[in-house]
């Protein structure tokens, strides 16, 4: 078995931890304010009315500034896939490659095309083609994260691939399978979703500071209508999809699944932890118990297969197995893994040999067993389990506060066509405080996503571990450093450049 340095390891993860967050930090924004901005746009195309130019514009400068500073963080995270995590590039950079460079050609160009002629054509093109570019740059910075989604969904469920021995390399067998994967489908509907309502969140928040400090009440009433509207839709599309993903990971990534739940025996008519708190468990130290919690009857069960007296699998069931229902344990997965990984040896071997009966035959036990490729690295059962108590937490936030801002999405949506948007005007202070916890609820999904899949980086063919660079240890430590100091920089100097455009309202620099 390889030898890794875990804290080259560790470092590595921190580090694309870090540059994955901060670009996450400026995504949502772009993705949904593109299209409200677009929807913006339309209604001062349909009616004329130079005030909705006007709210377009403002929007639109925010835009700017945020999707300025996104990309320098995501062409950095791409490049971190070549310097940290080279052994993961080689092994799947067919296939997660793919993805990536249609969304270069596809997506960013167009964004990149049409975007000038969004900022710069006003009164230079007709409002037809002006309308047209904002609507292009939506669709592009859309198309983006589809793409981006895919490579990642791909790496929480491999399919549509086929493993070459004589190159050591993923090869893409069927791209449709890629893209329309249950997985692909599931993770671009909730994640784009999710980002939509935080759009909205911020477009009401914002729009509520002016509503406090008695500034643009007509723009600031018609942008909290659009955006509530924008996020009460989404927002609900947000729960069905998230539900969708939930029922889809307790297929595919069944540990995950059980690590969110904190369930540790597997059980039928298995109940849902709305509320508890976790502790080390005393009889078992890699369990955690559930303390002081809030269930309801049934619920996990319904969740993962429509079937409230459904059987849900526990850690213990699918770390250890679980004969009586049929599951495989993760140390028989260890030994079919090392075959595989043996099989492929000998293959490489009788190749370089010219033995082409000894090659066929590690061909085959290699096809048998290479769906526990990963598993071949593992020393013991217990590296399967996934960080539960983070995994844990981070789903219960991202549901309380996604149920939070769909009531607030309510309220100024009456209110905002009732036009009473100020008669609660703690209401308004709540608007402009849920900004940063939209941010906080979009961060914690995407923790659930990666940290509830780990100890894997391409789920059952390579742990995180396999994937690294053999690099020296101070060397990722000190672009750690220097990316921390960089991106916090950066993103001080966007909130700062952005409440000062702010401050200056919709009225600065004129129609």
């Amino acid at each position: 078995m390889m030898q890794i340095d875990p804290s080259l390891v560790d470092w590595s993860r921190w580090q694309f931890a870090l540059t994955a967050m901060f670009h996450w930090v400026f995504v949502p924004l772009t993705l949904g304010l593109s299209i409200m901005m677009a929807m913006m746009e339309t209604m001062y195309t349909r009616t004329g009315d130079e005030h909705w130019k006007k709210i377009t514009k403002f929007w639109m400068t925010l835009f700017g500034i945020n999707f300025a500073i996104g990309v320098a963080t995501g062409i950095i995270l791409e490049f971190e896939f070549g310097t940290n995590w080279s052994n993961y590039s080689w092994f799947v950079g067919d296939i997660f490659g793919a993805p990536l460079a249609i969304e270069g050609i596809m997506a960013f160009f167009m964004e990149a095309t049409f975007l000038a002629v969004m900022f710069f054509g006003w009164n230079k093109v007709s409002k037809g083609a002006h309308l047209t570019s904002t609507w292009l740059v939506a669709l592009g910075s859309n198309l983006s994260s589809l793409w981006i989604l895919v490579a990642n969904a791909w790496m929480q469920n491999p399919t549509g691939t086929t493993f070459n021995p004589d190159t050591a390399r993923n090869e893409m067998s069927n791209f449709w399978e890629v893209l329309f994967s249950p997985t692909a489908i599931n993770k671009f509907l909730h994640t784009t979703a999710s980002a939509y309502l935080l759009s909205a969140i911020f477009v009401i928040g914002v729009s509520a500071w002016f509503l406090l400090k008695n500034r643009e009440k007509l723009f600031a009433r018609r942008s909290i209508v659009i955006a509530s509207i924008f996020g009460l839709f989404f927002g609900l599309y947000t729960v069905i999809t998230g539900d969708a993903s939930a029922r889809h990971m307790a297929q595919v990534q069944p540990i995950k699944f059980a690590a969110m739940e904190n369930l540790n025996y597997g059980r039928e008519n298995a109940p849902y932890t709305a509320f508890g708190f976790l502790k080390n468990n005393a009889d078992e130290e890699i369990l955690k118990d559930t303390k002081l919690k809030i269930e309801i009857p049934n619920m996990l069960s319904f969740m993962a297969y429509l079937n409230p007296h459904a059987f849900v699998p526990g850690i213990v069931d699918l770390v250890y197995g679980n004969k009586e229902k049929d599951i495989m344990g993760v140390n028989e997965k260890i030994e079919k893994g090392r075959l595989a990984i043996e099989a492929f040896r000998v293959y490489k071997e009788a190749k370089n040999e010219g033995d082409v009966t000894k090659a066929d035959l590690a061909m085959n036990v290699l096809n048998q067993n290479y769906s526990y490729f990963g598993y071949g690295y593992f020393t013991e059962a217990a590296q399967a389990i996934p960080p539960v108590k983070l995994t844990f937490y981070s789903f219960r936030w991202m549901v309380y506060l996604g149920f939070l801002f769909i009531i607030l999405m309510i309220y100024f949506l009456y209110h905002g066509i009732r036009d009473t948007l100020g008669k609660h005007r703690w209401m308004l202070v709540i608007a402009i405080i849920a900004i940063p916890l939209a941010y906080l609820a979009s961060q914690a999904g995407w923790v659930v996503a990666e940290v509830g899949r780990q100890p894997w980086v391409i789920q059952d063919l390579m742990p995180t571990f396999a994937a690294v660079s053999h690099l020296e240890v101070s060397s990722v430590k000190l672009t750690f450093w220097l990316f921390a100091i960089t991106f916090t920089t950066l993103l001080i100097a966007e909130v700062r450049i952005m409440l000062a455009q702010i401050k200056k309202g919709p009225n600065h620099g004129g129609k």
